[in-house]
């Protein structure tokens, strides 16, 4: 039977797990893991019932795990999972809403790319734990993968795709488009277009049968003024399809994000549980790549020859807080480094309301970085 190993019991990670509960094309043993055992245990028990009472073939079950190397080494020996699926980070994409204050403006002034840190410390680690157990299990990241699987394979650690961003936007447009067959679709996105770019230029790119889809922006608008978390629904359903595919062998044609740890997003087709680009005929991976690249910049983040680099944007925006020890990017094999650092601003930042301008000067007392 093949074995699912998915890290978090959040948002995505139920919509998931309600997902593959309705899973008929073969069984399936999934392990829900989390920090919190007792909120593993409800998301399992809650996808198990719903299983059973849809005459679903998936099996589930929890497990509680600490975040540490070892911990996680320890997991991925004990679930010999086939497939590892990256559902927690440490950044909540809600903190705008829930609990506003003077860092989620920084986040919105400087670009969700300043979240990279916070976005890749579970996934490095858990891509660390199969790559140390030489388990063979595939690597799907759903935390900000246009960016951080380039992290993930700057370092050498193994990674498949993501899930979301450009899958989102690929089901998006089907709907949109009424195409029941995937195969005729093509969707090249980025993580940026869950939101509508400044210019046509930078839209989502779209051929149907061969052919470029005019204004895209028009078939994506309903997706864009549905709020992000009740469209983690739609990337629930798309991520367990995309699992099924790779588990059971399923076809399936779709767009994932940073597949083989390339940046943004592509569309790609799974055959006899294997995953390649599909890219349109008039589109090679090298162009795809820069494209993503370029649309991309508007989060603020790079990957590029080993190092995180920031938009002048972001480095702004890290000046005026004072935290200048991130203003210049960091080496990738420096991510733990930069998650402290970066942790120790948000700390400061949290302590300030929202809506007022932030300088160095202000609430300097927890983790001021100091120059470089």
């Amino acid at each position: 039977m093949p074995r699912l190993l998915l890290l978090g019991t959040g948002s995505l990670a139920t919509a998931v797990c309600c997902a593959l509960a309705h899973v008929r094309t073969g069984d399936l043993h999934v392990t829900v893991a989390g920090r919190g055992g007792r909120a593993a245990a409800e998301l399992a028990h809650v996808a198990g019932v719903r299983a059973h009472s849809a005459g679903g073939t998936a099996a589930f079950a929890a497990a509680r795990t600490g975040l540490r190397p070892r911990e996680l080494r320890q997991l991925v020996t004990e679930e010999r999972p086939d497939l590892v699926l990256v559902c927690a980070s440490a950044h909540s994409p809600w903190e705008r809403e829930r609990t506003p204050s003077a860092w989620t403006d920084l986040v919105t002034a400087a670009g969700f790319g300043l979240t990279l840190p916070f976005q890749a410390d579970l996934a490095v680690r858990a891509a660390g734990a199969v790559a140390a157990t030489g388990s063979g299990a595939r690597l799907v990241n759903a935390c900000f993968p246009d960016a951080v699987n380039p992290v993930l394979h700057a370092l050498g650690l193994p990674v498949l795709c993501g899930v979301g961003n450009a899958g989102l936007v690929a089901a998006s447009l089907a709907h949109a488009l009424d195409v029941r067959d995937t195969g005729r679709l093509r969707v090249l996105a980025h993580h940026v277009h869950l939101a509508r770019p400044r210019g046509a230029e930078e839209e989502a790119r779209v051929w149907l049968d061969g052919a470029r889809v005019p204004d895209p922006a028009r078939h994506l608008a309903p997706m864009r003024a549905t709020p992000r978390e009740r469209l983690n629904l739609v990337t629930g359903q798309t991520a367990a399809r995309l699992i099924t595919a790779l588990l059971h062998g399923v076809d399936l044609d779709t767009s994932v994000p940073g597949p083989r740890g390339l940046p943004g997003g592509y569309p790609a087709r799974v055959r006899d549980g294997k995953l390649e680009l599909a890219l349109p005929a008039d589109l090679d991976r090298a162009a795809a790549t820069s494209w993503n690249r370029k649309v991309g910049a508007r989060d603020g983040v790079d990957v590029v020859d080993g190092a995180v680099r920031f938009t002048e944007r972001v480095r702004e925006s890290l000046r005026r807080a004072g935290a200048h020890a991130l203003v210049d990017g960091f080496p990738v094999r420096e991510l733990d480094t930069a998650r402290t650092r970066l942790d120790a601003l948000r700390t400061r930042l949290r302590a300030l309301p929202a809506g007022e301008p932030v300088t160095a000067g202000r609430g300097r007392g927890a983790g001021h970085g100091g120059h470089s």
